[in-house]
């Protein structure tokens, strides 16, 4: 359901007890109507790396953070505080948060990890990126490690002739795409498959330009490979392109889902269907998300915001993304053209509608761009990037959202202006906004007593002028305050306003 913001004139008196239920049927009824529930915009204690975090995964309750950074510090800490080193690589407990001992250092060559994934067992993590060492021991590009002791494995060392952006694993076969042409010696243009122990597959691919993004799809007959790439086997293929698993033969192709000048940065699957994001240059690009379906390569539906997509994960009906977004105009529930950059997003991933979900991050170090990559971990999303601040915070490299519970009250209070009548006074103000919660709550005191309890909806982009009229004694005078509730938190009261009602007027020629 769509909903439109407009312009309000409340009269409403109600107790304490009543706000309350009333606040939570408006919060629930929201969500209903929405279909979808989000995770909360909270971000929750993380710690910070010093330099960019390019791939994040999940195994066994331990997140991994690959990328382009030397150390990494506590919540809270300030750069060059309490820091700890990890040469671009790191682990942490996915719920607490904790740092953990697991480390090896990646060094040499492009001196980067770009690249993580577990195993579907969760006991093997692969590393890609473009290194040429690890712990001070030759390696090219690509190496995997046990989990449960975070001990390298020595049969997994292939040699790679140039950067791994892409890993993912399917059964007993590991996927490598990226900038490279060769893998062990064997002519292996931008994707190569491996064993398990690193044999290289007969699954062979040719294409031009380098892959980003890898989701399997083996149960429907295929591997779906994004990237920068304009020719597959041959033939004339843009960015997208779905592979046979074994062989690496084209199976399908999806012509005119992006223009020339668009590539995907990022690939990941439901039950149902495949989510890419994708980054445009120039005029009449694609920045936005699309969903496939998974079982007949459809188009199920594309949005059209305006701001590189770099990461996407689908949890729950949801497709969270990173991007820089700064105009969704064409997209349901969206923005148009805004100064403001929102690095986070929420799809519903029914019908492509924007959900109220308004985390933000800066766009940061290296290209500015804010998240770089998403994770579920259980129920709590994991994000890093090239960011240094998150919700206006100072916060580095990583930060995660939780289903729960909601601990972010609206933003400041309004101002409050007034104008007197004969026993009347009208307040007016401009809406806040929360950036989980679309429709608050606003509690107007007078002389300390509550009086009414309007409910707006508003986002960022769209705070309607509220207006609300109080009777009172002519001639009377009373001081009017007002806080903003999203339900379960309330935001401090506004400045204290003083107001004198006009006096009745005499009887004539007194």
């Amino acid at each position: 359901m769509r909903h439109r913001n407009r312009r309000t004139r409340f009269v409403t008196t109600a107790s304490a007890l009543a706000l309350l239920s009333a606040a939570a049927l408006a919060s629930a009824s929201v969500s209903a109507a929405e279909g979808e529930d989000t995770l909360t915009a909270d971000p929750l204690a993380t710690w910070q790396t010093d330099g960019v975090v390019w791939s994040l995964a999940y195994a066994h309750g331990v997140i991994y953070a690959g990328g382009s950074f030397d150390k990494v510090r506590p919540p809270g800490a300030k750069e060059g505080e309490k820091e700890v080193a990890r040469k671009n690589f790191a682990a942490f407990d996915a719920v607490t948060g904790k740092l953990l001992p697991c480390t090896h250092t990646f060094s040499g060559a492009g001196d980067t990890v770009r690249a993580l994934e577990a195993s579907p067992d969760g006991k093997v993590l692969y590393i890609g990126g473009h290194f040429s060492e690890v712990d001070g021991q030759g390696a090219a590009s690509a190496v995997a490690l046990d989990t449960a002791g975070c001990t390298l494995r020595k049969d997994f060392r292939p040699t790679v002739s140039s950067y791994v952006r892409a890993i993912e694993t399917a059964g007993n076969t590991v996927y490598l795409g990226g900038d490279f042409s060769t893998v062990e010696g064997q002519i292996r243009k931008r994707i190569a498959a491996l064993s398990p122990d690193g044999k290289v597959l007969p699954f062979t691919a040719d294409l031009d330009r380098p892959v980003r993004a890898i989701t399997a799809a083996t149960d429907h007959g295929k591997v779906i490979v994004g990237g920068d790439f304009d020719e597959v086997n041959g033939e004339e293929v843009h960015a997208l392109v779905a592979l046979h698993p074994s062989t690496g033969a084209t199976v399908s192709t999806y012509h005119r889902w992006l223009p020339t000048y668009s590539s995907v940065k990022s690939l990941a699957r439901d039950k149902t269907n495949f989510y890419l994001g994708a980054e445009g240059r120039g005029t009449g690009v694609f920045d936005g998300r699309i969903a496939g379906r998974l079982a007949d390569d459809e188009l199920v539906w594309k949005d059209d915001c305006l701001g590189a997509t770099q990461a996407v994960v689908p949890y729950k009906g949801v497709l969270y993304s990173g991007s820089h977004a700064h105009n969704c105009g064409r997209t349901p529930g969206g923005f148009g053209e805004h100064k403001r950059q929102q690095h986070f997003l929420a799809n519903s991933i029914a019908d492509e509608t924007l959900l109220h979900w308004f985390p933000d991050t800066n766009g940061g170090l290296d290209e500015s761009l804010g998240p770089r990559t998403m994770v579920m971990a259980g129920d709590i999303l994991w994000a890093g990037g090239e960011f240094t601040t998150v919700n206006d915070q100072p916060q580095q490299s990583l930060t995660r959202f939780a289903a729960g519970p909601d601990t972010g009250a609206p933003e400041a209070p309004p101002r409050v202006a007034a104008e007197p009548g004969t026993g009347r006074v009208t307040l007016t103000w401009q809406a806040a906004w929360d950036r989980d919660d679309a429709t608050l709550t606003y509690l107007i005191y007078r002389d300390g007593v509550l009086v009414a309890s309007p409910t707006q909806r508003s986002t960022w982009w769209d705070r309607p002028d509220m207006s609300y009229l109080d009777t009172v004694a002519p001639g009377s005078r009373h001081v009017y305050t007002i806080a903003v509730s999203d339900g379960e938190n309330v935001s401090p009261r506004s400045a204290p306003l003083s107001v004198s009602a006009v006096a009745a007027a005499g009887p004539s020629g007194e």
